[in-house]
């Protein structure tokens, strides 16, 4: 269950349309809305312009795709077998296995980057809320390259945190769009991540929208909260509590 429910957010969301008649120009606001949510769920990622700005950030990258992946100009194997988006393709798992043989420090931190049902929400939303939460972490922080999933489900960063033999997952990840917010970005932490772990074993922060949904300094905070209690506890999920107080806005 999402953990960011802690007060009310600001949303342009059409709750209703009440009993009375409704106009054109409602009826052409929704068909607009529900175009561009049904667009958002078939966009591809552009991963191009993501590694751009990681690496403008000093941050390296790895790519990697899930199994749903048979033709990357389309979504619709994605869209039908959910569970192909939960396990890596093949070639995904055969580039990342040699990370998980050598003697290179094992990550402790690792920051997956992903499109699931809104390739839109994390082209918007990463790097902003990447950069947000970065300052954030403690300085002896080892960050390893944020990794870059298409075609993913979120179960799909337990089986790259396993192969890169990482403590805890920070999975950035579009949501299902809604009407008037194709764009909503979701977060899932997960320690000791490996595949079978279970939505009860996450924290999720959800409708991360800058100024339309939870701003980016607000879901850092919780963010930095969640990495914090998670390193200290050892666990993630339903064992560890929000934050006790809100970011206040300045």
């Amino acid at each position: 269950m999402p953990n960011d429910l802690a007060k009310p957010l600001p949303t342009s969301a059409r709750l209703s349309f009440g009993r009375a008649t409704v106009s054109t120009h409602d009826q052409l606001e929704f068909q607009l809305d529900h175009a561009l949510a049904r667009d958002a769920v078939h966009a591809q990622l552009d991963v191009a312009t993501l590694v751009q700005g990681l690496q403008e950030r000093g941050l390296q990258t790895v790519i990697v795709r899930s199994a749903a992946e048979s033709n990357q100009q389309d979504r619709r194997v994605y869209l039908r077998r959910p569970d192909l988006g939960r396990k890596l393709h093949a070639d995904s798992v055969q580039s990342l296995t040699p990370a998980a043989t050598s003697n290179a420090p094992a990550p402790r931190i690792l920051f997956i980057i992903a499109d699931g049902l809104s390739s839109l929400a994390a082209e918007h939303h990463a790097l902003p809320l990447l950069d947000a939460v970065l300052p954030l972490l403690p300085t002896s922080c080892f960050l390893p390259p944020v990794v870059i999933a298409t075609n993913a489900r979120v179960a799909l960063a337990d089986e790259i945190g396993q192969l890169l033999r990482a403590q805890l997952t920070v999975l950035f990840i579009g949501e299902r769009p809604g009407l008037s917010s194709p764009d909503s970005l979701g977060v899932y932490l997960t320690w000791d991540p490996y595949p079978g772990r279970t939505d009860a074993e996450r924290n999720c922060i959800s409708n991360i929208r800058g100024s339309e949904g939870l701003s980016y300094a607000e879901a850092a905070h919780r963010i930095a909260h969640y990495i914090a209690e998670a390193s200290r506890l050892q666990t993630t999920g339903t064992t560890l509590k929000d934050p006790a107080q809100p970011l206040l806005s300045s």
